[in-house]
């Protein structure tokens, strides 16, 4: 079941992704290869979470079927990614996903306050790069 205060960020994290998606969409220069907006790490660890939460979220009772990766098809959409960042993005979601699946078969109470966590997490990346870079 999922506590109240996890609910909240997960909306509150469904409600930021959007808008985020909308502030970091910027055009790729035409000359040569674009170089990594400033916010690159931070949206490699937003990747990272959203791999997290697509496996851990349905493990611990979540019945939101392919929202997380969903979220993160829609992030590269708007990013506009040239072939090594798609495949830099991709590969942390990966990471997130592949790296739970490893260790846990059952939801845990450490996996739950993984998710937790997880989420007051990506929901903090998502207001700081929108407060920041968003238009």
């Amino acid at each position: 079941m999922i506590r109240p205060s996890a609910l909240a960020r997960l909306r509150v994290i469904a409600a930021l992704l959007p808008v985020l998606l909308l502030a970091v969409a910027s055009p790729v220069p035409a000359a040569g290869q674009a170089a990594d907006p400033p916010y690159e790490s931070q949206l490699l660890r937003l990747s990272e979470i959203l791999g997290a939460l697509h496996y851990l979220r349905p493990l611990c009772g979540a019945d939101e079927d392919q929202l997380w990766r969903e979220q993160m098809e829609s992030l590269i959409v708007a990013e506009e990614p040239n072939e090594r960042r798609r495949a830099r993005l991709t590969d942390r979601f990966n990471l997130g996903y592949s790296s739970f699946a490893s260790v846990y078969r059952s939801c845990t109470p450490s996996a739950a306050a993984i998710v937790d966590r997880y989420q007051r997490e990506g929901a903090k990346i998502a207001r700081d790069i929108t407060a920041r870079y968003g238009r």
